[in-house]
């Protein structure tokens, strides 16, 4: 909203049936962030936070909305909602820690302002890529959903936010799959520096729920009266009916983005007309002509909350100042994981490589009530490699989900089954797929552990490889993405047996898995695998043969190729090692085998440069160099994409060459 002159536009409130008792509450409710925001500005000039997100002026929204939910219920607030956590009643100590990068704060001085979750209060807080936490609430939602919780999910955004493909992606699997969350646009007038005008063309965004065939309502969030009772209203509606709602809050921002930004490009005219709204004058203003709150009352609750701020500002101060331990942030990367290994039974059965992944899925459904797969066309279609196939016969349309396509929300909806206890498994159609749900990945579930003790308990399937004809799109093989991401777990089997032990594995580990399956591999190779469940270790490679003139490292394809070498040339004493596990990497196996032979050939199906081959390359060269009689030799694919007809994939696949590098390597 822009006026090209000076407007008095008070804002009208209704008391409807609200107690004078209740009244008073928002009331202190709204002064509490506004005093702690005050007293946030003057340490920021003083220098002891390093940089503060004002929400001042749109404390309605935040604490209105969290009024209106019940306690046990899920918010997904963003960085000007700190009525959010005052209104949960977040210890103030923990938050000035939090802010100062403390001990004791919620991230331990990992992250910063409102960049953390707390289960204890049900708040789960954002990353700064913004769009990722829509996904995480339908996550949370359809767990509610799952278990027949009538709650629903509240979660904020801004206006700039809903031009992020999270934001469309997230409704849509809302509206779709009925879930009960309330989406809240924060509209307060800018980006950054960037005015509505240059950000969509619509009028209100709340016209935007009409393409998801969704509920929207238009809000003023300076009305702390008609944000409390009408979310309220709706929140109940959705715990009844669940569905998704569009909220969007007309309220304005009146400082810069950060304080470091300014309000310099803001009209003059504009910021008067919002002052003038201001949600905690007005309603102060409202309560006194209604002889609601008195002057001293007024003069009560500010000392009061002034004194809380300052005791609890106290504690923080006096707490000793962040120290690194090596150990303790290497510890908090992962969820520790206790691994129970299922031995395999006598009874086995010889099988593709296919058949094995299908048989792990299958059995760690049984095993696992709360787990929910989700894919694109994984249900009545049984995914593009029929791997699902009758799964939804046996568990039914709630843990066997077709998605839209959709990748980047999926693996948000991911994250929040685990937020609420439960498993999830997506299928990514092609590995090549998976850039579309990059950033959620190495951004949220990645870094969720180590910065505020939340797992990630998430196994994304990820059929991959070359030499099937399937050109640049569905071909790569493209473990490296994520194999240098602390927090993630990276699995690649090459036989049926190892495939189904890890991948049952994969869904017992809290954290989140990356497991690759060559497609090349899914219909040609074949082993006698035990009928019944069973469990492999991470992080343990497989000797594959024995030797002491050289060693071959391999993972995926690479093994099989480096097999048919082997025999091909009739070699008796070359030790070929299957890694299986990428990251953990089995570092152990692969020093104590060069150490062994002193000569090295380190195969991968991907492009050598900033491949996991020159990863390992590195890790010999430091760990065995006194050790070894050759360099250390790489082979892998060009450098090239993948390209579609036979005799160029034939030409851009290392297959053909492994011989030759084989006997360059001998005879070094």
């Amino acid at each position: 909203m822009q006026s090209n002159s000076i407007i008095k536009s008070p804002i009208k409130f209704e008391r409807k049936s609200l107690s004078s008792v209740q009244l008073l509450d928002l009331y202190v409710a709204l002064l509490k962030p506004r005093l702690i925001e005050e007293k946030m500005l003057i340490l920021l000039r003083q220098g002891k936070v390093s940089k503060w997100f004002s929400g001042i002026g749109q404390e309605a929204i935040s604490v209105g909305v969290a009024k209106a939910l019940n306690m046990d219920e899920y918010i997904l607030p963003m960085h000007r909602n700190l009525g959010v956590f005052t209104t949960r009643k977040v210890p103030l100590n923990r938050l000035f820690s939090q802010w100062q990068g403390k001990q004791n704060g919620f991230t331990k001085g990992r992250d910063r302002s409102f960049h953390f979750g707390t289960q204890e209060y049900k708040i789960i807080g954002m990353i700064s890529h913004l769009g990722p936490q829509l996904g995480v609430a339908d996550g949370i939602a359809l767990a509610h959903k799952l278990k027949k919780e009538n709650k629903l999910t509240a979660v904020f955004t801004g206006e700039g936010g809903t031009s992020e493909g999270d934001f469309h992606e997230a409704l849509n699997i809302a509206s779709v799959w009925d879930l009960p969350v309330m989406f809240c646009i924060e509209n307060n007038g800018y980006g950054l520096s960037t005015p509505t005008t240059e950000q969509y063309r619509c009028k209100d965004l709340a016209d935007r729920a009409k393409g998801y065939g969704m509920e929207s309502l238009i809000i003023d969030g300076n009305n702390i009266i008609d944000v409390y009772t009408k979310v309220s209203e709706i929140a109940e509606s959705i715990r009844e009916n669940p569905r998704p709602v569009l909220l969007e809050f007309k309220t304005f921002r009146m400082r810069g983005h950060e304080e470091a930004s300014g309000t310099k490009y803001i009209p003059e005219e504009l910021m008067q007309f919002w002052e003038q709204k201001d949600p905690l004058k007005n309603f102060r203003q409202f309560l006194q002509d209604e002889n609601i709150l008195t002057e001293d009352q007024e003069i009560h609750f500010k000392d009061e909350i002034k004194a809380e701020i300052d005791l609890n500002l106290k504690e923080a101060n006096e707490e000793t100042l962040t120290e690194f331990s090596k150990t303790k942030e290497l510890n908090d990367v992962y969820q520790e994981f206790v691994y129970q290994e299922v031995n395999p039974d006598t009874n086995t059965e010889n099988i593709r490589f296919i058949d094995a992944i299908a048989q792990a899925v299958k059995q760690s459904m049984h095993r696992h009530n709360s787990l929910v797969l989700m894919g694109q066309d994984i249900a009545e279609y049984g995914g593009v490699f029929k791997i699902t196939e009758r799964l939804l016969e046996d568990f039914g349309k709630d843990r066997v989900r077709n998605t839209p396509i959709c990748e980047s929300a999926i693996v948000g909806t991911a994250m929040g089954l685990s937020i609420s206890g439960m498993k999830a498994m997506v299928e990514m159609q092609f590995g090549d797929f998976v850039s579309s749900g990059f950033n959620p990945i190495v951004n949220y579930l990645a870094k969720s552990n180590y910065r505020w003790n939340q797992n990630a308990d998430v196994v994304i399937r990820m059929p991959c490889g070359a030499g099937v004809g399937a050109g640049p799109f569905h071909s790569q093989t493209n473990e490296a993405w994520f194999t240098k991401v602390p927090g993630l777990k990276v699995i690649y089997p090459a036989f049926p047996y190892d495939a189904k032990g890890l991948l049952n594995t994969a869904f017992n580990d809290p954290n989140p898995i990356l497991f690759f399956e060559h497609k090349a591999l899914y219909r040609s190779i074949r082993q006698e695998v035990p009928v019944d469940y069973y469990t492999l270790p991470l992080g343990k490679a497989s000797v594959i043969k024995e030797g002491e003139k050289i060693t071959i490292i391999t993972y995926g394809a690479g093994v099989h190729w480096a097999l048919d070498a082997i025999n091909e040339m009739k070699l008796e004493n070359v030790e070929l090692i299957d890694l299986r596990s990428l990251q953990p990497l089995d570092k152990e196996a692969i020093i104590n085998s060069v150490k062994k032979t002193g000569k090295v050939l380190v195969l991968t199906e991907d492009s050598i440069f900033g491949s996991l081959a020159s990863e390992i390359s590195a890790i010999i060269s430091e760990e065995c160099f006194e050790y070894l009689d050759a360099p250390v030799m790489r082979l892998g694919s060009a450098e090239t994409p993948i390209p579609f007809a036979v005799a160029l994939e034939e030409g851009y696949l290392p297959k053909t060459k492994v011989k030759e590098k084989i006997q360059q390597l001998i005879d070094y």
